[in-house]
C-alpha cells in the first residue's frame, strides 16, 4: 500500500509525493508562548511526532521545523498582568514547553526558529507585498488586501463574500475601522505605549499572527513545502491566511498537504478556560498520571477525529497501556530467557505479516488505531510469558524463540514513539484509587502548587491545576485565610 494522506486543502486521501523524491520537508505551527501547554497541545504535537517518525522509518529523509510564536498580544497582556517582560514570558514557557516535550517521548524539531528572530524576512515579505499592490498602510498598521489573493478561501471552504466582521483573527474593533476591507489582516502593527516594538518602513511597530509563520517557512525553506501541520482550529484564519500572503509573494503553491487534527473534547465538551475543563500536560502528568498512557490514550483515536477525554477513558488507557508495558519490559527484564537473533522474514513470514499490517495501517493517513491493533497481536503472547515468568515458571522452547517478535514489538512500537516505562505508574490507581497515601500526598503537592501559581500571580496555571484536580474527582474548597481544603466529588 502506498502512503496517502486526508489533503484539508483538496477534502482528498491522496498519495504522498514529496517535492524532491526520497526527502520531506514539514512545517509545524508551534505554539503562542504565553502559557504551559495543554491537553489539544499533546494530542497535536502527539500527531505529528507520530508522522515524522514514520517517515523517518519508511526510509525518507525528513526535515521538521516548528517554530515559536514569542510576539503576540496574548504575552504581552501575560507579561502585563504579571509585571514581567514579554521576554521573560516567552523563555520561562519555552523551557516548560521542551520539559513538556521530552516526557511525552516527543523528538525534538530540527529546527525551531522564533518571530523574535525573522523580523528581517516578516519586514521583506512585507515590502514584497505591497511592492505587489497586496498591502497597504494605514496610521502606521499594514494590513494585506484579501482581494488580490487568488483563490483565498479554498482551504477552509469558505466563501469571502460571506464572512462576518472580525473574521481576520486577533483584531480589535478599532483595528477594523482602519481596513478597506473587513476580512483584511494585519501584516504589522503600529507600535502602542509600553509595548516592545522594532524599527520598520512604516514605523515602530511588531508583526502580525499571520506573517510569523509565513516568513518563518520561506526562512527554513523557502518557497514551498511538503506538509504544512496545524490543529483543525488554525484551518481559518490562521492558515488561510498564510496561503493568500505566501503564495501572493512567491506565485507558489506553499504546501502540498495540509494536515490538521481534530480538536479535544472533555468529558463530552469541548475542551475551554472559560468552562473551567481546562487542564495542562503538566498538572495531568504531576497528578501521576504516566507520560506513556497519555501517549497511548491519544494514539487510540485517528488524528483526525475529535479525542473525548474522560477519567474513565484515561483509566481504559492505563489499562490498556499497562500489557504493552509488561511485554515491551520483558526483553530487558529476562533476556537471557529469550533468543535474540535477527528477525528473518523466510524463518518467520508471520512476523513479515505483521510488519506488513502495521505499514498498510499507518499509511492508511496514519491509522494508530489499527497500529495498535498490531502491536497488541505481537504483545499477547509476550504478556503471557511475563506472567509466567514472574510467576518463576521456566519457559518452553517456543516461548525462548521469542526474542524476534518481541524485537518487532519494541521497533513498531518506537515508531508510535511508546517505550517501556521502568517507574511503576499506575494510572488507573492515580484515578480510581484515590484512598491511596501516595495519591492523597500528591494532591497536596498540587494545592502547594496551585497557591505558588497564585502567589505570582499565575492564575491561568492555578485554574490549570484546579481543572486537573477536577477531573479526577477532588474539588478544592477555598477558606479564608488563605488555606485550601479538598474533598472527593
Amino acid at each position: 500500500m502506498t502512503l496517502k494522506f486526508n489533503n484539508t486543502l483538496s477534502r482528498k486521501t491522496e498519495e504522498f509525493q514529496p517535492l524532491i523524491a526520497g526527502q520531506v520537508s514539514i512545517y509545524c505551527c508551534g505554539v503562542t508562548v504565553y502559557d504551559l501547554c495543554h491537553l489539544g497541545h499533546a494530542r497535536s504535537y502527539i500527531a505529528w511526532d507520530v508522522l515524522r517518525r514514520y517517515l523517518i522509518w519508511s526510509g525518507y529523509k525528513v526535515t521538521f521545523v516548528q517554530n515559536y510564536t514569542d510576539i503576540d498580544d496574548k504575552i504581552l497582556n501575560r507579561a502585563t498582568a504579571e509585571g514581567s517582560s514579554m521576554q521573560e514570558v516567552s523563555e520561562r514557557n519555552i523551557s516548560a514547553f521542551e520539559l513538556d516535550m521530552a516526557r511525552l517521548n516527543i523528538l525534538p524539531a530540527d529546527r525551531m526558529p522564533r518571530a523574535t528572530r525573522c523580523l528581517d524576512g516578516i519586514r521583506a515579505l512585507i515590502t514584497e507585498l505591497e511592492a505587489k499592490g497586496a498591502a497597504y498602510s494605514a496610521d502606521g498598521d499594514v494590513y494585506f488586501a484579501v482581494a488580490k489573493a487568488n483563490g483565498y478561501g479554498l482551504l477552509s471552504g469558505r466563501n469571502p463574500d460571506e464572512q462576518q466582521q472580525g473574521a481576520s483573527g486577533r483584531t480589535t474593533s478599532s483595528e477594523d475601522a482602519r481596513k478597506q476591507h473587513p476580512f483584511d489582516f494585519a501584516l504589522w502593527k503600529a507600535a502602542k505605549p509600553g509595548e516592545p516594538s522594532w524599527e520598520s518602513p512604516w514605523g515602530h511597530g511588531r508583526p502580525g499572527w499571520h506573517i510569523e509563520c509565513s516568513a518563518m517557512v520561506r526562512q527554513e525553506f523557502g518557497d514551498s513545502i511538503d506538509i504544512h501541520l496545524g490543529g483543525a482550529d488554525l484551518i481559518f484564519p490562521h492558515h488561510e491566511n498564510e496561503i493568500a500572503q505566501s503564495e501572493t509573494a512567491s506565485g507558489k503553491p506553499l504546501a502540498r498537504y495540509w494536515l490538521h487534527n481534530g480538536m479535544v473534547n472533555v468529558e463530552g465538551t469541548k475542551m475551554s478556560k472559560s468552562l473551567g475543563n481546562f487542564t495542562t500536560i503538566r498538572a495531568l502528568l504531576d497528578s501521576g498520571i504516566s507520560p506513556m498512557t497519555l501517549r497511548f490514550f491519544v494514539l487510540q483515536a485517528h488524528y483526525r477525529k475529535p479525542l473525548d477525554f474522560s477519567t474513565e477513558a484515561l483509566a481504559a488507557a492505563a489499562t490498556g497501556w499497562k500489557g504493552l508495558n509488561n511485554a515491551l519490559q520483558l526483553g530487558a527484564r529476562h533476556q537471557e530467557m529469550l533468543s535474540w537473533a535477527a528477525i528473518d522474514p523466510i524463518a518467520a513470514p508471520w512476523l513479515a505479516a505483521s510488519q506488513g499490517r502495521f505499514s498498510s495501517a499507518m499509511d492508511d493517513d496514519l491509522n494508530s488505531s489499527a497500529a495498535l491493533a498490531v502491536l497488541f497481536e505481537l504483545a499477547k503472547p509476550l504478556r503471557a510469558l511475563a506472567n509466567r515468568l514472574e510467576r518463576g515458571d521456566v519457559p518452553s522452547i517456543e516461548e525462548r524463540a521469542l526474542g524476534c517478535q518481541w524485537q518487532l514489538l519494541q521497533e513498531l512500537a518506537g515508531v508510535l514513539g511508546l517505550k517501556a516505562e521502568e517507574a511503576e505508574f499506575n494510572s488507573a490507581n492515580a484515578i480510581n484509587r484515590q484512598s491511596d497515601a501516595e495519591f492523597e500526598t500528591q494532591i497536596e503537592a498540587q494545592i502547594e502548587a496551585r497557591k505558588a501559581a497564585k502567589a505570582n500571580r499565575n492564575f491561568a496555571e492555578a485554574d490549570n491545576i484546579r481543572a486537573a484536580l477536577k477531573m479526577q474527582g477532588i474539588e478544592l474548597i477555598d477558606k479564608p485565610g488563605g488555606s485550601t481544603e479538598w474533598l472527593r466529588s
